[in-house]
């Protein structure tokens, strides 16, 4: 199934979601992609830091693996191309006028945004305003 390329088509079928829980990122130097397989990461990247691993709060603490700050998911709720152009430009601007920070993971079928868990609720109504537009 193709995803949508259009920006405006994109932003009018948004449909931002927040997922349940609060996530964190966390860095693991000389691990390998497997290493830390029980921890059950939503995403990982290997940097030549080391490997970034996104998982729940509790599971990070529970593991003994520190992080810097707590986050929220907002799934945009659209299939978008990962050759749609502008999409995360646009969202992230949009965030970034009310101060919140997003870090964008890009999926096959969606975007996925993590924001301070703290404005999550504020970001999923700036989000939804697009619907209004």
């Amino acid at each position: 199934m193709k995803g949508e390329t259009n920006l405006e088509k994109l932003l009018a079928m948004m449909s931002p979601e927040l997922v349940d829980g609060e996530f964190v990122f966390c860095t693991i130097k000389d691990a390998s992609y497997g290493d830390h397989a029980a921890t059950l990461p939503i995403a990982s990247f290997l940097e030549s830091e080391g490997l970034t691993l996104v998982l729940k709060k509790a599971v990070a603490e529970n593991a003994g693996l520190s992080f810097e700050a707590v986050f929220r998911c907002i799934t945009l709720g659209v299939h978008s191309s990962l050759e749609a152009v502008g999409l995360t430009a646009e969202v992230a601007s949009r965030l970034a006028e009310h101060g919140i920070a997003a870090n964008v993971i890009a999926a096959y079928y969606h975007d996925h945004i993590f924001v301070q868990a703290a404005l999550a609720e504020n970001a999923i109504g700036i989000l939804s305003t697009y619907k209004n537009n």
